[in-house]
């Protein structure tokens, strides 16, 4: 079995909105022992939340205040984001946090706060895929510190170098989230490093998408790939770190949440 290290996994919504209330509980998550902590990032949420605060500037605040733990967004929606500019965010945040960046990146849906139709964002899930494969192709190239030359479908970057690069060579890690059942999303994971499989309802549901990553990355894969998978608190993570986990994430839902909840689940410790 792989070793699971564990992360938490927080929306910044209501009490967490304050970010001066994540930067304590993130502090207090290192001195416990666990090994990342991960943020949503969301621009809205519907009633009753009704704060959010911003996924990077808080990432920010807990890079400064931390020193070992992983941090990053779980996920940004790249196609809501310009690419250059998240190829500065990312480089700066790297190098802010001592190369302990990992950006996790998915198609966003309009389900929970219709957050893509209310700012008039693309809405057609096949042009948001095609959008976020031409980003994540921008930042690859960003981050090498060679000069970019690149016209898409999307987006045009016409000869610019992207200095200094990230501490994390040859980048930032990326995590892919995907939902069971859905190939397009694997085959996106497979060419980075690492998978966040959305709204698990088994164990063996992961070991498929497990093997199916194993036969996509081929017999002798570049890097280390990571499983990712969140799961509420009262799951228990020893049956999918079995079945190929290689990070558990836990946290609170969206609503209702409690900063004392929040400490006893880091004080209970990671996996």
């Amino acid at each position: 079995m792989t070793r699971l290290r564990s992360g938490l996994f927080l929306p910044l919504f209501d009490a967490l909105a304050d970010p001066a209330i994540v930067i304590r509980l993130a502090v207090e998550a290192e001195e416990a022992g666990w090994h990342g902590v991960f943020v949503w990032d969301q621009l809205r949420w519907h009633e009753p939340v009704t704060d959010v605060a911003d996924a990077w500037v808080t990432l920010a605040a807990i890079a400064t205040a931390t020193e070992r733990i992983r941090l990053g967004p779980m996920v940004t929606p790249l196609a809501r984001r310009r690419p250059v500019k998240v190829a500065r965010e990312t480089a700066t945040l790297d190098r802010l946090s001592g190369g302990r960046l990992t950006l996790g990146v998915g198609l966003g849906n309009d389900e929970a706060g219709a957050e893509l139709t209310i700012t008039g964002e693309e809405r057609d899930d096949r042009r948001r895929a095609r959008m976020l494969d031409e980003s994540l192709g921008i930042l690859t190239a960003a981050w090498s510190g060679e000069v970019v030359r690149h016209r898409g479908e999307h987006y045009v970057v016409d000869g610019m170098r992207f200095l200094p690069r990230p501490v994390q060579q040859p980048g930032v890690p990326v995590w892919v989230g995907g939902y069971p059942g859905k190939p397009k999303p694997l085959r996106r994971a497979a060419r980075h490093q690492g998978y966040i499989p959305v709204n698990l309802d088994h164990p063996d549901q992961l070991a498929e998408m497990v093997a199916d990553l194993t036969t996509l990355r081929g017999p002798n894969p570049p890097a280390a790939f990571d499983v990712v998978v969140p799961l509420e608190p009262e799951q228990d993570p020893t049956p999918y770190a079995a079945a190929g986990a290689t990070w558990w994430l836990v946290g609170p839902g969206a609503e209702a949440i409690s900063v004392d909840q929040l400490r006893g689940i880091i004080r209970d410790g990671p996996a």
